[in-house]
C-alpha cells in the first residue's frame, strides 16, 4: 500500500485546528477538496479517523492512535526534504572540479571569466592535480567533473573527448637534437632522461608505448611535476619527454620541443564525469564553456614550442 501523504497532511491539519474550515484555509484548499482527501485516506485504511458533527470535529480512537505516528512521519519527511533542499542550494552556490595543472593555468582563467558573467555568486573550487588523482576525485564525488587524460578502461565514467596531443622531446636549444625535424627513442639511448612519476597518466602512456624498450633508456631523474622537469632541463641536468601542450606558455626561451617518433605517443584530453550522475546547473554551464573553448581554439602545435609550466 502506498502512503497517502496528502491525506496525512489533511488529517494532521484538521486535528491541529479542530476545524475543516480552518484546515482548508491553511492548506489553501476548498473544504470539498479537503473532505475528498480525508475520505480517500479513511477509505484506504478502512477505518474512521474523524468524527464530524455540525459543531465540531473530534478524533476517533483510531485517529488518536494514528496522530502521534502521523506527526512523526511528516516531521521526518519535512526534515529530510529540508536537508535535501539545503544540499541542492549548496550545489547551486558552490561547485568543485578537478583539472590538469596545465589546463588550469592556461585555459581555465579565460573560461571562468565567461562563467562569472552568468554565475557571479557561485564559488568554484579547482583541484589542479595529476590524472590519477583527478579520476579518484570524480569517482568519489569530491568534484562534479574533471578535465584530464581519458582512458578506455574507465568503464564507470562518462567521457567527452576534447583534443589529442603528441608527446615531444624537451631539450635545451643548444642540444644536438634541438635542430632535428624529429627524434627517435633510439636517439635518446644514453641521454640522461628526466622521468615523470608514476602518479601521472603521462608516465603510464610512455611506458605502455615503449614496452620493454623503456629499460634501455637512462632514466636518471624522476619527478612528479612537469614544472620540475622543465626546470631541470633548463639547469642542464638532462632532457625530458612531455605532452606538446605542456610546452606552450612558459617564458623560458632556452628550451625547444622536438617531435618524437618510433613510436609516437599521443594522449587524449577530455571531460570526465560519473556515469548516470547529473551535473548541477552551474557545473553543466561551466562544462559547456570548457567544450566550447576547445572547439573554438585547439591547443597550439608545432615542432618548436616554448616550455610551459604545468601538468
Amino acid at each position: 500500500m502506498k502512503v497517502d501523504f496528502l491525506g496525512l497532511e489533511a488529517f494532521l491539519c484538521i486535528a491541529d485546528r479542530g476545524s475543516f474550515h480552518r484546515a482548508a484555509a491553511h492548506l489553501n484548499l476548498s473544504q470539498t477538496a479537503l473532505s475528498h482527501r480525508m475520505k480517500k485516506l479513511e477509505d484506504d485504511l478502512g477505518l474512521k479517523l474523524l468524527a464530524r458533527t455540525t459543531r465540531q470535529v473530534t478524533l476517533t480512537p483510531t485517529g488518536v492512535e494514528l496522530l502521534p505516528k502521523a506527526r512523526r512521519i511528516m516531521e521526518e519527511i519535512t526534515s529530510s526534504f529540508e536537508q535535501l533542499r539545503l544540499r541542492g542550494k549548496e550545489r547551486q552556490e558552490h561547485i568543485s572540479i578537478a583539472c590538469l595543472p596545465t589546463i588550469a593555468s592556461i585555459y581555465l582563467p579565460r573560461i571562468l571569466r565567461g562563467f562569472l558573467e552568468d554565475y557571479r555568486d557561485v564559488r568554484v573550487r579547482i583541484l589542479d592535480h595529476s590524472a590519477s588523482e583527478i579520476i579518484d576525485h570524480v569517482r568519489n564525488g569530491e568534484v562534479e567533473f574533471g578535465i584530464s587524460i581519458v582512458s578506455s578502461m574507465a568503464m564507470d565514467l562518462d567521457i567527452i573527448p576534447l583534443f589529442k596531443e603528441s608527446f615531444v622531446l624537451a631539450c635545451p636549444k643548444d642540444h644536438p637534437l634541438a635542430d632535428s625535424d624529429a627524434a627517435t627513442w633510439q636517439d635518446l639511448e644514453g641521454e640522461p632522461l628526466i622521468r615523470i612519476g608514476t602518479l601521472t597518466g603521462n608516465r603510464i602512456l610512455i611506458d605502455d608505448a615503449l614496452g620493454s624498450r623503456r629499460d634501455s633508456l637512462l632514466w636518471r631523474y624522476e619527478v612528479r611535476h612537469i614544472a620540475t622537469a622543465i626546470n631541470m632541463v633548463q639547469a642542464g641536468l638532462g632532457v625530458t619527454v612531455l605532452p606538446e601542450f605542456a610546452l606552450g606558455a612558459s617564458r623560458a626561451t632556452d628550451i625547444v620541443a622536438v617531435p618524437i617518433r618510433n613510436p609516437s605517443v599521443v594522449r587524449t584530453i577530455g571531460i570526465i564525469t560519473r556515469k548516470g550522475i547529473p551535473l548541477s546547473a552551474p557545473a553543466e554551464a561551466l562544462c559547456a564553456l570548457v567544450m566550447r573553448e576547445f572547439r573554438q581554439e585547439k591547443p597550439a602545435k608545432g615542432p618548436r614550442k616554448r616550455a610551459s609550466i604545468g601538468g
